[in-house]
């Protein structure tokens, strides 16, 4: 099941591993205590733990940030080759339109 959780509870979550990961012998071990307690997926605490590392910078990847930015950009590119095959079509009309007698 797909649930959205809060960014409050994102945070609260975080926060609680990094208290309990100390007195476990593995990172999983953590997030699976942590995850049970909460009444969450062991995987999606895992995700957030990862992609919280990537985004302050300890682990290598594409930031949050980045990937937001890529993907505004990407859209933007899109949109931009639609508005020129539109132009393109147009000026065809239009000089087809000049060479007529």
């Amino acid at each position: 099941m797909n649930r959205k959780y809060s960014p409050e509870m994102r945070e609260r979550a975080l926060r609680m591993l990094a208290e309990t990961r100390p007195s476990h012998p593995t990172m999983m071990s953590a997030v699976r205590y942590v995850a049970g307690l909460l009444g969450m997926s062991p995987e999606t605490l895992r995700l957030w733990q990862r992609r919280y590392e990537v985004d302050a910078g300890v682990k290598p990847g594409l930031t949050t940030d980045a990937a937001a930015e890529i993907k505004r950009l990407q859209k933007e590119n899109a949109e931009l080759r639609k508005a020129n095959e539109i132009l393109k079509a147009a000026s065809v009309f239009f000089a087809k339109e000049l060479d007529r007698p």
